[in-house]
């Protein structure tokens, strides 16, 4: 079995779809947040009115992991992206809209 074949699963498109923003938000906060801690960050963030725009930075790296898949012709992983990547962007606009 190849790679390709073993990994061309939703669930693999889903959790990877899910991991990734939560990964890149970690990252971010590590690298910008200077001595704040996560709960502090978070509030800073909501304080200042930036909380779409923060969340859709964290999703975008789910693009790359779509053209990646894509590009191996992993439709079904593929599909498993696009899915979280649109409950994310659901999530996005309860928060613009209903805050």
């Amino acid at each position: 079995m190849r790679f390709t074949e073993k990994y061309d699963k939703m669930i693999f498109g889903a959790v990877s779809g899910f991991l990734i923003p939560v990964l890149t938000g970690l990252l971010i906060w590590l690298f910008s947040s200077g001595n704040l801690t996560l709960i502090q960050y978070a509030k800073k963030i909501v304080d200042t009115n930036i909380t779409t725009h923060i969340i859709s930075l964290f999703v975008f790296p789910n693009v790359f992991l779509f053209l990646l898949l894509n590009r191996f012709d992993m439709l079904r992983a593929t599909k498993g992206v696009l899915g979280i990547t649109l409950a994310w962007a659901i999530i996005v606009f309860g928060v613009k809209f209903l805050a």
